[in-house]
Formats: C-alpha cells, sequence, structure tokens
C-alpha cells in the first residue's frame, strides 16, 4: 500500500471515530432528557397504585404497587369523578372545535380581505396578547353572572371562540400559506366565501389547525382559574377544580389523590401518542410546500 493510501485510510478512519463519537454523545444528550422529561410522568403513576404509607418511604418507591382498585375505589368514594371527567371531556371537545373553526374564519378575513378597520382590529388583537387572561375574569364573572350562564358549559366554551393567540396564529399562518391566486381561480370556478373556507382554506390550514387544537384542548383540558370560578358547583367541576378540592379539604390520601392525576393526565398523554405524528407530517408538508 503506498503512502496515500495508507494515509486517506488512516483520515477515514479518525473521521469514522470522530463521528462515532459525536453520535455518542449527542445519543447520551437525548436519553438523558428523556428521562428527565418522562420520570415524572412515570412516577404520578407509579404513586397511584401505591398505599399513602409509602408514598413517602425514603427512598421513595420506583416500582409499581399493589393498591391500583383500593385508590380507585377511594377517589370515587370522596369525588364524583366520572361526572368531572365528563365536564373536563365536553367542554375541552367544543371549546377546541368552536375555537377552530371561528379562529379560522377570523384569520381567513383579517389575512385575505381588505376591508375598514381591519388593521384596527389586528392591533387590538396583539393588545389583548400582552395582558394575562385572569385580568378580564371579574367583568367576565358579571357578565355570565347577567347571562345566567354560571355553572354551565357556556363560560368555558363561549367567550374562548375567537381567543386571540388563536385568531393570531391563524393570521400569520394564513398569510403565508395560501397564495392570493388560488383563492381568485377558486371564485372563478364559482365558489363563494364560504365554500372557499370549507373546501380551499380548512384543507390547506392543517398544520395551523393541528397547533391551535392541540394548544387549545390542553389548556381547556388544564384550566384552572376560569373552571373554578364558573363552576362552583361540586358536580359540575372539571378535573383540576375537582382534584385540587380533594387535596384542600383533605378528604382523601394522597394514593387516592395521585390516582386521580393519573387519570386526569392519561388522556392527554394519548392524544400526544395519536396526533404527534399528523402535527409532525402537517409541518413537514408546510414547510415543503413553503
Amino acid at each position: 500500500m503506498t503512502e496515500t493510501g495508507r494515509h486517506k485510510k488512516s483520515s477515514r478512519l479518525i473521521h469514522n471515530i470522530v463521528r462515532g463519537v459525536k453520535k455518542f454523545f449527542l445519543y447520551s444528550v437525548l436519553i438523558f432528557f428523556f428521562f428527565i422529561f418522562t420520570f415524572p410522568f412515570y412516577y404520578v403513576f407509579v404513586l397511584a397504585t401505591r398505599s399513602y404509607d409509602t408514598i413517602f418511604n425514603v427512598p421513595p418507591p420506583i416500582t409499581f404497587g399493589t393498591y391500583f382498585i383500593h385508590n380507585v375505589t377511594i377517589l370515587l368514594d370522596q369525588l364524583p369523578f366520572l361526572s368531572n371527567f365528563l365536564n373536563s371531556t365536553v367542554i375541552a371537545v367544543c371549546a377546541t372545535g368552536t375555537r377552530i373553526f371561528f379562529c379560522t374564519m377570523a384569520g381567513f378575513a383579517l389575512s385575505k380581505y381588505k376591508f375598514p378597520g381591519r388593521q384596527a382590529i389586528y392591533t387590538l388583537v396583539l393588545v389583548i396578547l400582552m395582558f394575562p387572561r385572569f385580568f378580564t375574569i371579574i367583568p367576565m364573572f358579571k357578565m355570565m353572572v347577567w347571562f345566567r350562564w354560571v355553572n354551565t358549559y357556556l363560560p368555558l366554551i363561549i367567550p374562548g371562540m375567537t381567543e386571540a393567540i388563536g385568531v393570531f396564529l391563524m393570521t400569520q399562518f394564513m398569510s403565508q400559506a395560501i397564495p392570493d391566486d388560488l383563492l381568485d381561480a377558486a371564485r372563478i370556478d364559482g365558489l363563494n366565501d364560504f365554500q372557499i373556507l370549507i373546501r380551499v382554506v380548512f384543507p390547506l390550514t392543517k398544520p395551523g389547525i393541528s397547533v391551535l387544537g392541540t394548544i387549545t384542548f390542553i389548556g381547556s383540558w388544564n384550566d384552572f382559574l376560569y373552571a373554578l370560578v364558573m363552576l362552583p358547583e361540586r358536580i359540575m367541576q372539571t378535573l383540576p377544580v375537582a382534584l385540587s378540592s380533594l387535596y384542600l379539604m383533605g378528604e382523601g390520601d394522597f394514593g387516592a389523590l395521585m390516582m386521580g392525576n393519573a387519570l386526569t393526565i392519561l388522556p392527554l398523554l394519548i392524544i400526544f401518542v395519536i396526533f404527534s405524528k399528523t402535527i409532525i407530517n402537517n409541518f413537514l408538508a408546510g414547510s415543503i410546500k413553503g
């Protein structure tokens, strides 16, 4: 073998070693952060199967116990858990569906139509984004009392149909993802504005809808402050409020509380597993089209 050949072989060997070290370091970092972010979820399910006496043991238990049925029984005895679960489900599903529809309509109008006051409306949306949601809780509660909507699902669905973050997200997405020429071609084909929205806009905005739907469902499912104020009756409470009352009133042990937390987290994990691939694929498709 010539000197040049030995030099090339040595260079390839060094390159492969360096690449292998980089991959090892990268995968080690990813595995470390995967463990850091997933262990709390695993530990909640572990504690949900443990008795009250063993939860606070030192060292803490990291394997599943045998108190699953016991903790479920205590939880159902101390809370109307099934009703609370149904409340959270109905509110989250309705809030997500209505916000997707109306925020998409608002984003379509603000991004593709020119009308007096459009810029003022968009500026107002940006201003609203600057203020925390709890700033409006007192006037909102007084309005709901006047409408006689307290202790119904409506206060947690209707006011959020055109949430500022949803309008902003869909406006920004449509202004970049939907070309005006495509809408003009649809009008030439005889479609009216509503038909364009249903047949053209909604299919092209799947990436934005996926993101908006995900953050809306999670936010609605985990909402605590508005649910606490608008749904004072125990039978109407959502899961976060019901579980907090179980803890604050000292009515149950931590095994039952952890079981409630686990059952509350479980739907979110299922939704993530089902829709994560769809969201990623939509983002990749959107980036390729862009």
